[in-house]
C-alpha cells in the first residue's frame, strides 16, 4: 500500500518521528522532515521494516528529496529528568525548531504529543507506515540513533551496542548484570534482567 503524501492539502506538512525511545542506553532521537511535493522515494515505508541497508540507502535520498529536515535529541540524563514519553516530545520539538523552513502543519507518529509550539499537529498511530513524510522522519532518526550507538560501542564495548543498539536484548542485560552501568545507561529504567520488560 502507497504511503500519503499528505493529511491536509495545501498546507505545508511536516512529519515527525522518534528512534529509541525503549533503549536502555543513549539518547533519544528525532527528525522532522518537510518533503518536496513531488518527493520520489520508492521503497519507503516505517524504519523497522526495512533493512539497515535499505535505510542507509534511503538516508541521503530523503535529504534530496526534502524541502528541510532537522535531527535533535534528548541525551540518557535529560530522559532520567524528564521520563522517556516527556524526552520524546521534546526531541521532535527541538527537530522542527531547527528547520530552516518553518512548517505549517505537523505529522506526528504515535498517539500523543505535547508541544509549546504553536504550529498545530495532528498524532497518527503507526503514522510511520502511513504518511510519507513520517516514514522519512522514521529512517532519519534510526539511522541517525544507529550510527551514534556504532560509535558509542567503542567506548563501551561490553555492552554490544553495535549489535542491540541500546536496546534490552538478553546480551545488553546480561552485560548490565556483570559490568553495571555506564555514564551512558538511563537510570530511570529498571535495570535488573526479570524487570526489563517494556511496553513501547
Amino acid at each position: 500500500m502507497a504511503l500519503k503524501k499528505y493529511l491536509n492539502k495545501g498546507l505545508l506538512e511536516c512529519g515527525c518521528d522518534e528512534a529509541g525511545r525503549g533503549c536502555l542506553a543513549g539518547p533519544v532521537v528525532a527528525a522532522a522532515v518537510i518533503l518536496k511535493p513531488k518527493a520520489k522515494l520508492p521503497g519507503i515505508n516505517d524504519s523497522k521494516a526495512l533493512s539497515e541497508k535499505a535505510r542507509l540507502d534511503l538516508f541521503p535520498r530523503i535529504q534530496e528529496q526534502s524541502i528541510a529536515w532537522a535531527i535533535a535529541w534528548c541525551d540518557n540524563d535529560e530522559i532520567d529528568r524528564l521520563n522517556i514519553l516527556n524526552a520524546s516530545f521534546l526531541a521532535m520539538e527541538r527537530a522542527v525548531e531547527q528547520l530552516q523552513v518553518q512548517p505549517e502543519f505537523l505529522l506526528i507518529d504515535g498517539n500523543r504529543f505535547k508541544t509549546r509550539l504553536s504550529i498545530p499537529f495532528s498524532c497518527q498511530i503507526k503514522g510511520d507506515g502511513r504518511f510519507l513524510a513520517i516514514a522519512a522522519a522514521s529512517i532519519l532518526a534510526k539511522t541517525y540513533r544507529d550510527n551514534w550507538m556504532q560509535e558509542l560501542h567503542e567506548m563501551y564495548p561490553m555492552y554490544g551496542w553495535n549489535g542491540n543498539k541500546g536496546y534490552p536484548t538478553t546480551d545488553h542485560r546480561e552485560a548490565i548484570d556483570l559490568q553495571g552501568l555506564s555514564p551512558l545507561h538511563r537510570r530511570s529504567f529498571r535495570k535488573a534482567s526479570a524487570q526489563l520488560e517494556f511496553s513501547f
